[in-house]
């Protein structure tokens, strides 16, 4: 039996690698990538390299293994990605793989936004093959608003159209966490988990702790919808994912990524990461 992680050279991927061989043998590890020089790093430290893409399912046929624990974790490209998570899920299910733990959203079914459509789908296929699962419903990670403070920075002002909606952020290593839990652990089967961080906080609050940390007056702009749309656009973002970003703004302000289970603190063993600690790394 391995533990095969899907997707193990991208952000999440690598964290859930490097907190796999904090926990068992390297030679129980199988990274599944498209690039084997990308993760030349993993294959030198013990793991075992498995080729294959998504996107071409004739090479997910030899990805998987009799008894094999996988995480899937979902695509990064948007509008292609049902297409992607069938092809892994059927060769899963060929290989007879003894559990399949996924990476999906927040409110699994019930998450009622454009960001969520696919993750459902993808759950619902899960379901439908009748493999023993695990679904991690993960909310947001802090990352996505510090991996984009220097724009935030140069104008001193953080725009969105949420409200005074409230994000459980937490950060992608305790999410990292949690898919290893799942991975190593028992008891996990045919679950699923909404995770988030442990205590939920606005943009209006996001704003203050960065004019705290910075010595700088960092104002929250909540604007409409369209104008944040506009803005989106007009700094380069694709069109299409300007509008996926707006609406889950708008979902923010429904309440759909504030819920606070304590599921992924209760799999980790541990508080999650307070925003303070992601937010001055960052700034580090």
């Amino acid at each position: 039996m391995s533990i095969v992680v899907t997707g193990a050279t991208g952000a999440l991927g690598r964290l859930v690698v490097d907190a796999l061989l904090a926990e068992v043998p390297a030679g129980e590890v199988v990274a599944v990538v498209r690039d084997k020089e990308k993760a030349a790093a993993l294959a030198a430290r013990g793991v075992e390299l498995r080729i294959a893409d998504y996107d071409r399912p004739e090479s997910l046929a030899g990805a998987f293994r009799s008894g094999d624990r996988v995480l899937l974790i979902s695509g990064s490209e948007v509008g292609r990605r049902v297409a992607q998570h069938t092809a892994v899920i059927d060769a899963a299910k060929a290989a007879g793989v003894a559990r399949l733990a996924y990476t999906g959203i927040l409110g699994g079914p019930d998450a009622d936004f454009t960001l969520a459509d696919e993750h459902r789908a993808t759950e619902r296929l899960i379901l439908d093959s009748g493999l023993p699962y695990t679904f991690l419903r993960n909310g947001w990670y802090t990352e996505n608003y510090t991996a984009n403070l220097a724009p935030v920075l140069e104008h001193r002002a953080v725009l969105a159209n949420a409200g005074e909606g409230r994000i459980a952020s937490a950060s992608r290593a305790d999410y990292a966490a949690a898919a290893v839990a799942v991975l190593t652990g028992d008891g996990h089967l045919n679950t699923a988990y909404e995770l988030s961080g442990d205590t939920a906080w606005s943009l209006a609050e996001y704003a203050a702790l960065l004019s705290e940390l910075t010595g700088e007056e960092i104002a929250y702009r909540n604007v409409p919808a369209a104008a944040h749309q506009e803005a989106l656009v007009g700094a380069g973002v694709p069109e299409g994912f300007a509008a996926i970003l707006v609406d889950v703004d708008e979902a923010i302000g429904r309440g759909r990524l504030a819920g606070t289970s304590g599921d992924l603190a209760r799999l980790i063993g541990r508080p999650t990461t307070p925003l303070a600690e992601t937010v001055r790394a960052a700034l580090a």
